[in-house]
């Protein structure tokens, strides 16, 4: 989601009408041609158009959004930001010599041949760096979640309203053509009436309970710890809690932010919600008593209020870190007339209309049935038997 804006403006204040996909990973999830039948009309522009792009936090999101921002034309790198050596060292294998690094954001934000900066950090300096950028007159694409605590928001809302630049909350499901689509089916009453959500993120690897690798070099001459802090609680440097961040409160918000972001948000999506209304959540850790403080197992149970968009709802989500339980991550639908299942590659939609009421119990004597009815219980008895 974004601040006021929908995705095809974005798309169209960003370029001037100009460039229909912009440096922002997440609107180019869908192969192009398929984006533009539906997003902007087929642009024409100059080969000389460019939009000027740095990345700020060049981590697992910061090498996969940039990599997804340089296949579409009309998009350079000019600079990477990152507060480990290494990394900036990998930039520089990556996409050139000559692209600017540095473990300072604000020397990114004074270039003024950069348009717009993709924040990637840990999740404790989104507000901090979103608002200095939009003041420095960048285009913001920030990952999710906007900021690492609620009462930040506010803040980041006033800088976007206030410099009037633009500013998209990157959830990449959200912006894939999968939901668009998804969207379009549960509109056109493919399931009925939806009556409860099912929707799961199970994970049963090391990678993703955020176990993630320790480079060998890793210390205080590699890594700037005071930089990392920022107005994080102050400790003496650990690699452990720099590189496995999301595992920490301090930096990440957990499950919550990480995860259920993007089921929610799929779903809000699809069926236009502005969310529930009531909550019940728990969870703990379970299995990862590795040091970190964040649960490895979360369960909540949702209650959504009738709207112009939907009827009442109950929602169940999980999300663990533990046993797989099939696997992957999965939306289900329920209706109904069908089952909507959506992934984060495809839709199957299972139409299905329920019985009319009553049903045979077998307590009337069969020759109080009609002869209609005699003739239909004759054929399923014939069929069972």
């Amino acid at each position: 989601m974004y601040s006021n804006k929908t995705r095809r403006n974005f798309l169209k204040r960003l370029s001037g009408g100009v460039i229909a996909a912009s440096t922002f990973p997440n609107l180019l999830a869908a192969p192009q041609q398929q984006e533009t039948a539906w997003l902007v009309p087929t642009p024409t522009y100059s080969s000389n158009d460019k939009v000027r792009f740095a990345v700020i936090g060049m981590g697992i999101m910061g090498f996969n959004n940039t990599a997804t921002a340089l296949k579409v034309a009309g998009t350079e790198l000019v600079a990477v930001c990152d507060l480990y050596e290494g990394r900036l060292g990998r930039a520089k294998e990556l996409y050139g010599k000559d692209i600017f690094t540095t473990h300072d954001y604000r020397a990114i934000l004074e270039r003024k041949d950069i348009d717009a900066v993709i924040v990637a950090t840990t999740d404790h300096w989104h507000d901090h760096i979103t608002i200095a950028a939009l003041e420095a007159g960048k285009a913001v694409y920030c990952e999710k979640p906007m900021v690492h605590r609620i009462e930040e928001g506010a803040a980041v809302i006033a800088a976007e309203k206030r410099t009037g630049k633009l500013l998209q909350i990157g959830s990449q499901g959200v912006s894939s053509i999968v939901y668009e689509n998804a969207k379009a089916m549960y509109e056109a009453g493919e399931i009925g009436q939806l009556v409860m959500v099912e929707t799961w993120n199970d994970r049963q690897s090391a990678l993703g309970a955020w176990q993630y690798s320790i480079p060998r070099d890793a210390s205080k001459k590699t890594v700037h710890w005071e930089n990392f802090l920022g107005d994080a609680p102050k400790t003496d440097f650990d690699p452990v809690r720099f590189f496995r961040w999301r595992n920490y409160r301090d930096y990440g918000t957990g499950v919550a932010g990480d995860l259920f972001v993007h089921l929610f948000s799929g779903l809000h999506v699809t069926i236009s919600s502005e969310g529930p209304n009531r909550i019940f959540a728990t969870g703990g850790l379970r299995y990862w008593k590795d040091g970190r403080d964040a649960p490895d197992v979360v369960l909540g149970l949702f209650d959504y209020p009738e709207t112009a968009k939907h009827a009442a709802f109950n929602l169940q989500m999980r999300v663990n870190f533990i046993d797989g339980g099939g696997g992957g991550s999965k939306l289900r639908l329920v209706g109904t007339e069908g089952v909507m299942e959506i992934t984060w590659n495809g839709i199957v939609v299972r139409q299905r209309k329920m019985a009319s009421a009553p049903g045979y119990d077998g307590w009337d004597s069969f020759s109080t049935f009609t002869e209609k009815q005699q003739a239909a219980y004759k054929m399923v008895r014939r069929r069972v038997c």
